[in-house]
């Protein structure tokens, strides 16, 4: 696997969830680091490395000074993971339309093919709407919220720009990750708080499906990302290949834990249509970047539990 030691790597959404990891994983490897960060953007995932990166203050919005900054840097690696529309409580369609497709495309814009060796899109699994058999790469897109339409939209802009441009760009279809410095209001870190605390975890319902993969398994396909002699466009699915219950999730943290809790009915139900079923096909990763997941839900899971009963100041 290509080695991040000293390539030089702009990282967008470094104050969230998946790009905060990214962060750390590329500093760990020794890369210089470049981020972006807004006036609103709230650091706590990243106030105690923000010394070791260099920042930009401009928004993906901002096309002018964001053309400027990377002109300057010229980063030879993009990892785009800026997102917005991700949870239930980001509605706003005029936002999820500015972050997802209009900064993306402004981003698409700023690259030039003869400095970046590597652009990868963060895509979403939302881009597919609601299937019946594991979702493909090659699945029609049938995205059934404003989210998943945007993300479709940035994902096809981004194979457009890899043929018409020849910038070396592909996309990873983000399954439901979870692990260290998710949300606290997302499933896994809601149950684990709820069960540290001696309190009643809330569910919406045990019978809800997602394929979670652990956030160490995501980072390790954005680096198995680079291996890719000709990057144009390819789409690549990122999840454990497996699809699990929120109850089943629930319980096996429950269990980790020692705890013999009950769960509650309380939590919104995300989509109007939840779906039967939701799992990825995971060959053309293992295919064609040599990469699957190496952690079992259980062992996510213990690891995860045991970074938050470290962590708890964080969410506190």
């Amino acid at each position: 696997m290509r080695s991040l030691c000293d390539e030089k790597i702009f990282i967008t959404g470094a104050t969230g969830f998946v790009g905060s990891n990214l962060v750390r994983r590329s500093l760990q490897e020794g890369a210089d680091v470049y981020i972006n960060i807004r006036n609103t953007s709230d650091t706590w995932r990243i106030w105690d490395i923000l010394n070791d990166v260099s920042v930009i203050h401009a928004d993906l919005g901002e096309y002018g000074k964001l053309d400027e900054s990377l002109k300057k840097i010229r980063p030879n690696i993009i990892f785009h993971t800026a997102v917005y529309g991700g949870n239930a409580a980001q509605k706003d369609t005029k936002k999820i339309i500015e972050s997802n497709i209009s900064g993306t495309i402004n981003l698409l814009r700023c690259c030039n093919p003869a400095h970046c060796d590597l652009f990868v899109n963060t895509g979403s699994s939302s881009e597919y709407g609601i299937k019946n058999i594991p979702m493909k790469e090659s699945d029609i897109l049938e995205p059934v919220t404003d989210y998943g339409v945007s993300k479709a939209a940035a994902t096809l802009f981004c194979q457009k720009t890899a043929f018409t441009e020849d910038l070396p760009v592909v996309t990873l279809r983000l399954f439901s990750p979870y692990g260290p410095y998710e949300q606290k209001s997302r499933l896994v870190p809601s149950i684990i708080l709820a069960a540290l605390q001696k309190q009643t975890p809330h569910i919406a319902s045990r019978d809800f499906v997602r394929d979670f993969i652990f956030i160490d398994d995501v980072i390790a396909a954005y680096e198995s990302a680079l291996t890719l002699k000709h990057p144009h466009g390819q789409i690549y699915n990122v999840g454990s290949g497996m699809q699990n219950t929120v109850g089943a999730v629930t319980d096996a943290i429950l269990r980790l834990l020692g705890e013999d809790l009950t769960c509650a009915p309380g939590l919104p139900q995300s989509w109007k249509h939840e779906p039967d079923f939701w799992q990825a096909d995971i060959q053309r990763a293992a295919s064609e970047l040599n990469w699957r997941p190496k952690f079992a839900l259980d062992q996510g899971l213990e690891r995860t539990i045991n970074w938050f009963k470290e962590n708890m100041k964080l969410y506190t």
